[in-house]
C-alpha cells in the first residue's frame, strides 16, 4: 500500500513552462481521492514553491529546501535544519574567494546580489533540465516566473543577513555556467567539513545544506509523525538532491529524464516532466493499492 507520493518539482512535477500540468494536477486530485496524501519535496523555499503549484485544491504539505524546512498543508513550519553560522561564513568566504555567484534561502526570505545573474542561471536550470527549451525562450520564462518568487536583493555581499542573529541559513545555492568543472572544488571544501550535504537539482549548481537536512530524512521522519511506515512512501525525482528520499521509500521512482544515478537507483521510471511522468506515476500507486485491497 502506498499512503504518501512526494514528488520533487523542477524537471519532475513541473513542466519545461515551470507549471504543473492539467495532467498531473487530475492525478493528484485522484490520489487525494484515493485516500493518497501527495508531498511537494523541493529545493525550492516555501515561497518560491506556492505560485508555481498555484492552486487552492490540492495545498499539500511542502518539503522545502531540501528537507531543511517542512510545512503542513496549513503553512504551519513543522521543522528546519539549519546551517551553524560559522559554517556559513566558512562556505560563503570560499565562493566569494572563487569567483562564484551563489543564492541564500533563510527563515526570512531568499536573497540574492544580483537579479541578472539569477535571471541567467535561472534560464541556464531550464536548458539544462529541458534540453527541447532554447536558451532565449528560457530567459523569458525565468524572467517571467521570476516576479511570483517573492526575491530579496541586496548590495552588501549578503552581509546583513549573515550577520543577523534573528535569521537562519538554510541553504546555499551556488551557480556555474562552467558546472562541476568549476563547482567540484566548492563541493570538495564542503563535504570535507562533514557536517555539510552538497546535492545538485541540476548540471550548473551545488545546493549546500545540514548534513541532517536531505529530502529522505525529512519524508521518513514526516510518515513517522503520520504513523506511517516508510515502506508505504513512493517518492519521485530526476537529480541528485532527490537520491536520498528515492533510496528511502517503499517505492522510488525516477522520471525519464532523470540522471543515469537516480535511474539506477530507482525501482521503477516514469515518463518525463513534458509527458506527465508525475501522472503516471501516481495511477500507478493507485492500481498497487486497489490491487493490494482485493487479496
Amino acid at each position: 500500500m502506498i499512503s504518501i507520493i512526494a514528488s520533487d518539482m523542477d524537471g519532475t512535477l513541473l513542466n519545461d513552462k515551470m507549471q504543473v500540468s492539467d495532467g498531473n494536477m487530475t492525478a493528484i486530485k485522484a490520489a487525494q481521492d484515493a485516500g493518497i496524501e501527495f508531498v511537494v519535496a523541493t529545493g525550492r523555499s516555501r515561497s518560491e514553491a506556492l505560485p508555481l503549484i498555484d492552486s487552492d485544491d490540492i495545498q499539500p504539505t511542502l518539503i522545502t529546501m531540501n528537507g531543511a524546512q517542512i510545512f503542513d498543508s496549513l503553512g504551519n513550519e513543522v521543522l528546519n535544519v539549519p546551517i551553524d553560522s560559522e559554517t556559513v561564513t566558512a562556505v560563503t568566504e570560499n565562493l566569494r574567494e572563487n569567483n562564484i555567484y551563489f543564492e541564500l534561502m533563510t527563515t526570512a526570505g531568499n536573497y540574492s546580489d544580483s537579479k541578472v545573474s539569477r535571471i541567467q542561471n535561472v534560464a541556464d536550470l531550464l536548458v539544462n533540465l529541458n534540453p527541447d527549451t532554447s536558451y532565449k525562450i528560457a530567459v523569458a520564462l525565468a524572467a517571467a516566473r521570476l516576479e511570483l518568487m517573492n526575491i530579496n536583493y541586496v548590495d552588501d555581499h549578503y552581509q546583513g543577513i549573515i550577520n543577523d542573529p534573528t535569521v537562519k541559513i538554510l541553504k546555499i545555492i551556488a551557480f556555474s555556467t562552467q558546472g562541476m568543472t568549476e563547482l567540484a572544488p566548492i563541493k570538495a571544501f564542503c563535504e570535507a567539513r562533514g557536517d555539510l550535504v552538497v546535492t545538485s537539482s541540476s548540471s550548473n549548481n551545488i545546493e549546500i545544506n545540514h548534513i541532517d537536512a536531505q529530502k529522505g530524512i525529512a519524508l521518513a521522519a514526516y510518515a513517522e509523525q503520520k504513523g506511517i511506515p516508510v515502506e508505504q512512501t513512493m517518492a519521485i525525482g530526476d537529480n541528485l538532491n532527490d537520491f536520498s528520499m528515492i533510496k528511502i521509500a517503499g517505492i522510488g521512482v525516477a522520471m525519464g529524464n532523470a540522471v543515469p544515478t537516480i535511474k539506477e537507483l530507482a525501482n521503477y521510471q516514469t515518463t518525463t516532466n513534458i509527458q506527465d511522468g508525475v501522472a503516471q506515476a501516481i495511477y500507478h500507486a493507485i492500481d498497487l493499492n486497489r490491487t493490494a485491497e482485493k487479496k
